[in-house]
């Protein structure tokens, strides 16, 4: 099974893709996501999402600033102000 992961700008789509796991960096802490999760919604704090591509993966580090993340039936999105891949 695979989470559904979409990150956005204001600016545009920077990634969507089927990913293991997502951690964010929530406004009242990091939390991670998996296949499955109940829908929830957060403001994202500035700092490291990771993107874990399969289980036992080396995450992918992107930094994020501001925005919120939303999963739901289709997923996880996560809308931020500034990405730096």
């Amino acid at each position: 099974m695979a989470l559904h992961f979409e990150l956005v700008t204001p600016a545009k789509l920077v990634r969507s893709e089927d990913v293991h796991m997502v951690e964010v960096p929530g406004s009242e802490g990091a939390f991670g996501v998996l296949e499955g999760h109940a829908p929830f919604m957060s403001t994202i704090a500035d700092g490291q999402m990771r993107i874990y591509k399969t289980a036992n993966a080396v995450p992918e580090i992107i930094t994020v600033s501001g925005g919120f993340a939303e999963v739901g039936d289709n997923g996880l999105t996560v809308l931020a102000e500034h990405v730096e891949d």
